[in-house]
């Protein structure tokens, strides 16, 4: 972060100091007190089983500077503000307006229902040669709400150029609110789906949130939209006075497009074309899906001013970075792990069975593990069971349900079709660890796919090593 001393930080959080006088952060900032580096600032978050007010005083005895606190604490230099959540983002709105009026540096961000983190990976990946590792800022992960979207906000500092940002929404007003802390150069929108259905309660209502990037694009700026997809090119008449709208897609509409597309071994290959210009691409991300997130990266920099010809050349180098997603693994044993069990929703989930099936082809037998969708409100049970019926119209060899709350996978998989032990539910992880360890077998591909609360991940990893 820049330097701040302790009353900037007062000033920007609407906060009062207590102890903190001549306080200088000259260091990160963070909410994890491990994390804690000379001169850091330590946001004191409440937590649901933690409160990082009870860590402050060893962050501060580890080299922080300053904490951000709801309450004044003994013998700790400190910030006190009303809502530490709500002032962690008011300081990064503070930060990024600072290195914006000192510098030339460009906001992207990315948010859609599906594919956020690929495509901000993709975006580093195609972006970083222009400027420098120095230059660039693009989270791990998925740093995308209200916490982890400040805390790269607030990484940046006067060398910075781009600032790569995901943003996520769970409810209505929050991609609005994630444009107000960081309003983004070049906002890009890549799908509307059913994530978070529980408490969106329908499909217009996600609509209308993630339309809410249009609206916060910085006059001069540029929306990018996906005309693939009918309800995110509608938002193009909610972009705001002074920007461009840019599409991209599969359709003659598109002004970036992939044409000729194919799939081959469960890796796409496109011609991507931008007017005149031509390229052709072949990803190394697993999953035809990924065309979507490649034309949205690459819309993106081309606006950025990459040249067309390294754009392509860099997506067919682009490799997945953050972890569970896609990630393709081939033991020793013959067997091959496709690990997306980061997170869930039935478009996720129908686009990695649909991959599952492609990359099994009519020779190996495909395995698909599968875990609870959570947040999908009324609509759970319905979803889950036509997850289990594409399995089976998929023609998956062995479905492998895990926990109470992805029952309906099971029965939604034994109504459609006469299986037997093609579909087995098992209670929890334990059982379908043993269930693996008796089942795979050598040319076997693996899919696991869940939500993240559901743990599945760890049965991910396992997999994984046990090809190490």
């Amino acid at each position: 972060m820049i330097e701040l001393t302790a009353a900037e930080v007062a000033a920007a959080t609407d906060g009062t100091l207590h102890g903190a006088d001549g306080a200088v952060v000259t260091g990160p900032v963070v909410v994890d007190s491990r994390q804690v580096a000379p001169g850091a600032l330590f946001v004191a978050l409440p937590g649901e089983h933690v409160d990082g007010h009870d860590f402050a005083a060893g962050a501060v005895a580890a080299g922080a500077a300053l904490v951000l606190a709801a309450r004044p604490l003994d013998g700790v230099p400190t910030v006190v503000v009303a809502d530490v959540q709500v002032a962690l983002g008011e300081l990064a709105r503070e930060v990024l307006a600072r290195v914006r009026a000192a510098g030339d540096v460009r906001v992207v961000a990315v948010t859609g229902s599906m594919g956020k983190t690929t495509t901000k990976d993709l975006l580093g990946q195609l972006l970083t040669p222009e400027v420098g590792e120095d230059a660039i800022i693009v989270p791990t992960g998925s740093f995308n709400n209200e916490i982890g979207l400040p805390l790269t906000v607030l990484r940046a500092t006067a060398a910075t150029r781009l600032l790569v940002l995901e943003m996520g929404a769970d409810r209505p007003g929050n991609i609005a609110e994630l444009t107000r802390l960081a309003p983004p150069d070049v906002g890009v929108v890549l799908a509307v789906g059913t994530a978070h259905l529980g408490h969106f309660g329908d499909v217009e209502t996600i609509a209308r949130t993630k339309g809410e990037m249009a609206e916060g694009v910085l006059p001069g700026g540029t929306v990018v939209l996906n005309v693939d997809d009918s309800r995110v090119a509608a938002m193009a008449a909610r972009a705001a006075d002074g920007t461009e709208v840019v599409t991209f897609g599969t359709i003659s509409a598109a002004a970036v497009r992939a044409v000729d597309v194919t799939v081959d071994g469960g890796r796409a290959a496109f011609i991507l074309t931008h007017g005149d210009d031509a390229a052709p691409v072949r990803l190394r991300l697993v999953g035809a899906h990924h065309v979507t997130n490649a034309l949205a990266a690459a819309t993106a920099a081309l606006r950025l001013g990459v040249a067309l010809d390294d754009v392509a050349a860099r997506l067919a180098d682009a490799t997945p970075l953050s972890p569970h997603r896609m990630a393709v693994t081939e033991r020793p044993d013959g067997v091959t792990v496709v690990d997306d069990a980061y997170n869930a929703n039935p478009d996720s989930v129908r686009a990695a069975l649909r991959t599952l099936a492609v990359m099994a082809g009519r020779t190996r037998r495909s395995v698909a593990v599968l875990g609870e969708m959570l947040e999908l409100g009324e609509t759970s049970r319905v979803e889950h069971d036509a997850v289990g019926r594409l399995a089976v119209r998929l023609n998956v060899k062995l479905l492998v349900v895990v926990g109470e709350g992805a029952y309906h996978v099971h029965e939604g998989a034994q109504q459609e079709g006469s299986w037997g032990e093609e579909s087995l539910f098992v209670p929890d992880l334990d059982t379908a660890r043993a269930v693996l360890a008796d089942e795979l077998r050598e040319g076997d591909v693996v899919l696991v796919k869940a939500s993240h609360g559901s743990g599945l991940w760890r049965l991910a990893d396992e997999l994984v090593e046990a090809g190490a």
